[in-house]
């Protein structure tokens, strides 16, 4: 039997001998959380006191006092789960229901995004995103997948390109949430999910170290598919629609390679700079797949260039816009659930950026990173495959998705970041 321990925040010091600097001491047996009534970043304060709640061998916590908010609740339990305990937190108060709902919702994302490349691969991203959102509305949730030749048969040729060298075959799944009970009912929003289960680089290829934690490279599917999930379990009333781009990036006779020209299915060819730029190749298809749908809102989320973990830090999800308006929504959103994010430059003569001899566009440049402005320039080659000149469309680019090791806000892995900004943005579409 797991023993709960309880966890005091307190805005004074408890005793004497208590350190000024100290997040976290335990008296009298009892563990307290001491946040400085003039903190600045309360919230991020309270979160590092849950990694150190962690570090102390602490197994599963619960909150006793008047001083815990759900917001608190929530900070600390974002900094103490970890990989084996990533719902070991029993809420309290008014809003408990709802957070161990959500909860429950970043442990799945998480979980997902943590395991291994021979557990995830793209047949298997799919079949567990179909499983875990029917099992949440089973009479609500339609599913489509399509497979390996398929893909090239319907036109889909990005995923079918940077997969085909795997021998687990790609696939885009494509999820329909109906709760309307109309077959012909208008899709309110749909999201866009990159799910490369694993990137070698292909034959750009990565360094050891650098393809050390690529089984992360998924972590772009498993935030759509939470936010969906999270917005089912918040009650959900409008049709959505969720696309998945599911490929390995491997190396073999059958890859992709550099200087293969890629028409998509708008008619736009593309020539392959660069193996390791993927993400994007696959993602146009799946923003194609959305546009084709008529809805206003679509959203992408990608772990798509570390030029955006450059300039983030990541610490936060960088932002991607041509519509300002709805731009501002998602700031907004984002701040009003505490999740960081910002916005970097995006015009659309970033589409030029990425230019080849022999196509419309190149999927990068070829040198390293993509030169200057990748995280933009990613993002201008995206907006080349959205409808209405980028009107109602959002590129999350996910710096902050996962940490290869622990740091002082999150344990080693998956943190599930953005979630909850996507859900409460088609909860609201």
């Amino acid at each position: 039997m797991t023993t709960t321990t309880a966890i005091n925040l307190t805005f004074s010091p408890v005793s004497e001998s208590w350190q000024a600097n100290n997040l976290v001491q335990v008296v009298n047996d009892q563990i307290y959380v001491f946040i400085k009534p003039d903190s600045l970043h309360p919230l991020r304060d309270i979160q590092k006191a849950g990694r150190k709640i962690d570090g102390m061998g602490v197994k599963q916590v619960t909150f006793v006092g008047e001083n815990w908010g759900s917001n608190r609740q929530w900070a600390l339990a974002l900094g103490f789960t970890s990989v084996g305990k990533l719902t070991n937190v029993e809420f309290v108060g008014e809003r408990k229901e709802e957070l161990t709902k959500k909860l429950a919702v970043y442990a799945w994302s998480r979980d997902l995004t943590n395991q291994t490349p021979a557990q995830l691969f793209p047949a298997s991203l799919a079949e567990q995103t179909i499983d875990y959102l029917s099992s949440l509305s089973p009479e609500h949730v339609t599913t489509t997948v399509i497979n390996g030749e398929a893909l090239a048969e319907q036109g889909w040729m990005g995923t079918y390109n940077v997969g085909k060298g795997s021998t687990n075959p790609p696939c885009l799944l494509e999820v329909d949430y109906n709760p309307t009970g109309d077959a012909d009912a208008a899709i309110s929003a749909c999201l866009v999910g990159k799910g490369i289960t694993f990137d070698s680089g292909g034959y750009s290829m990565k360094s050891s170290v650098g393809m050390f934690d690529m089984k992360c490279d998924m972590g772009g599917a498993a935030v759509v598919a939470g936010a969906l999930a999270l917005a089912i379990e918040s009650g959900l009333t409008k049709r959505v629609k969720l696309f998945l781009c599911c490929a390995e990036n491997m190396v073999s006779s059958f890859a992709y390679k550099l200087g293969d020209v890629i028409t998509y299915k708008n008619g736009v060819t593309m020539e392959v700079a660069n193996t390791d730029a993927e993400g994007r190749i696959v993602l146009a298809d799946g923003l194609l797949a959305a546009g084709e749908t008529g809805a206003p809102l679509i959203i992408d989320a990608a772990t798509l260039t570390g030029a955006a973990v450059g300039a983030t830090g990541g610490d936060y999800t960088a932002l991607f816009a041509l519509d300002q308006d709805v731009a501002d929504i998602a700031i907004k959103t984002a701040k009003q659930v505490n999740e960081p994010i910002w916005q970097l430059p995006l015009e659309t003569w970033h589409q030029s950026k990425c230019p080849s001899s022999f196509a419309d566009t190149a999927n990068s440049r070829p040198i390293p990173g993509g030169g200057p402005g990748g995280a933009s320039n990613a993002a201008g080659f995206l907006s080349r495959f959205v409808p209405n000149e980028g009107k109602g469309w959002l590129h999350f680019d996910i710096a902050a998705a996962y940490n290869g090791k622990a740091n002082e806000l999150w344990a080693a892995g998956a943190t599930g970041l953005s979630i909850d900004t996507i859900a409460q943005l088609i909860l609201a579409e």
